[in-house]
């Protein structure tokens, strides 16, 4: 599978894309995300995309070239949807503050996109080709400058000595589980899916041990 396929037209005219475009191109990323979700990138086809977009086939290659740089685009959007509650971190921060705000805001993202979450843990366990291209020397870059936040607090008093890497993978990890295993916690608990008061329970949780583990005192 190559990855040397543009994933995404650009306007011709260089300008914002307008109002039906926009439209019609969340409207493909989302039947994108369901097909996706449901049968996985080999079982997907272009069409089946059209069909629950309910758009013409044609205006699928007019947005996206074919179903790889439409999958590719599919999985850049949700890494930087949960990426972008980490982007304004700053040592300044209070660090119960930013890891709870974090918390809580991927755990509304797992409960409001779940599909999206399993399309990612799917592609990561199949090898994650299609990620290889993603994860280049910029966001490596962006990963030790989010870990750098944590060793300065650390430093600086705020926190406990925790391995920052290993703290990242813990809130991705604790976090997407909710999404990608809904199906085990609910045959579990004995739940038909997850609610809102669920997820917010969970999340306090997840707060409370994360931030005693790391030696910070809790939000009021």
């Amino acid at each position: 599978m190559s990855l040397e396929v543009p994933a995404h037209r650009l306007p011709a005219s260089g300008k914002p894309a307008g109002r039906i475009r926009q439209q019609n191109e969340r409207a493909i990323i989302q039947a994108a995300e369901d097909e996706f979700a449901r049968h996985g990138f080999k079982g997907t086809s272009m069409n089946t995309i059209a069909l629950k977009a309910e758009l013409p086939k044609a205006n699928l290659h007019y947005y996206f070239t074919n179903k790889l740089g439409l999958y590719i685009a599919v999985l850049s959007n949700i890494i930087e949807l949960w990426d972008s509650t980490f982007n304004a971190l700053s040592v300044d921060d209070d660090p119960a503050e930013a890891l709870s705000t974090y918390i809580r805001t991927k755990m509304e993202f797992s409960r409001r996109n779940p599909q999206a979450s399993r399309i990612f843990a799917m592609e990561v366990i199949s090898g994650g080709e299609c990620l290889s291209e993603y994860f280049s020397a910029d966001y490596r870059v962006w990963f030790r400058s989010r870990a750098a936040v944590f060793e300065a607090w650390t430093a600086a008093g705020k926190m406990d000595a925790v391995d920052p890497v290993h703290l990242i993978f813990l809130l991705w990890s604790s976090t997407q589980h909710y999404a990608d295993f809904a199906t085990q916690i609910c045959q579990v608990t004995g739940r038909s899916r997850l609610t809102k008061q669920d997820m917010q329970q969970a999340s306090d949780t997840l707060i409370h041990i994360i931030l005693k583990g790391c030696g910070v005192r809790l939000p009021a």
